[in-house]
């Protein structure tokens, strides 16, 4: 079974990548969605993260104000540590419990779309590491223009993913998201195509 890690910067593109697996049957293994699950209510992880950053980031239902505890996380380095060292074990450890699933299934191909792939997986987990890439300004434009954050959180965010270059020198394959959805669409099919031959 090949294991392929997909990732790229916030906005890059990596969703409309990841989308496009599951139209093509390709088994994709949502790390977004599994830091989710870790944290809903009544999980050890939602108790951790509410001793290490009080009740405040709790909603009145009881499940996590991500709002709150976004505010309270980006843009300190220290606290999303704090945080990070709560959730990726815990995500990492479903993303290899769903993974071998997969390979009892007979699976060929399963993606973990990752967006933290190269600060917290780390690539030599995979048999091929895709980024997709786009220029960290037209990022935060759509961060902007397509999310309605402010200028400064949009950048909060970017800054504190891994450095552009980084990401690239983790790559076994590069997928150019700067361009249209439907260019970026191709690429995904091409590559797929490309394993075949």
């Amino acid at each position: 079974m090949l294991r392929v890690g997909l990732t790229g910067g916030i906005a890059a593109g990596k969703s409309v990548a990841s989308a496009r697996f599951v139209e093509l049957g390709i088994m994709v293994v949502d790390y977004d969605t599994l830091a989710h699950d870790v944290v809903a209510p009544g999980t050890p992880g939602l108790a951790a993260v509410v001793q290490a950053f009080g009740r405040r980031v709790l909603a009145r239902d009881g499940s996590l104000n991500r709002a709150v505890l976004g505010e309270h996380v980006f843009g300190d380095d220290e606290a999303r540590d704090k945080l990070e060292d709560i959730i990726h074990p815990l995500v990492i450890k479903q993303g290899y419990r769903l993974d071998g699933e997969a390979a009892r299934r007979g699976e060929t191909m399963v993606i973990h779309d990752i967006p933290l792939l190269v600060e917290a997986a780390g690539p030599e987990a995979f048999d091929v590491v895709i980024v997709v890439d786009a220029p960290a300004e037209l990022r935060a434009e759509r961060l902007v223009n397509e999310r309605g954050m402010s200028e400064e959180e949009a950048w909060d965010r970017i800054r504190a993913q891994a450095d552009d270059d980084v990401r690239r020198d983790a790559a076994d394959v590069v997928f150019d998201g700067s361009g249209t959805v439907e260019n970026l669409r191709r690429q995904v099919d091409e590559w797929v195509e490309s394993l075949a031959k």
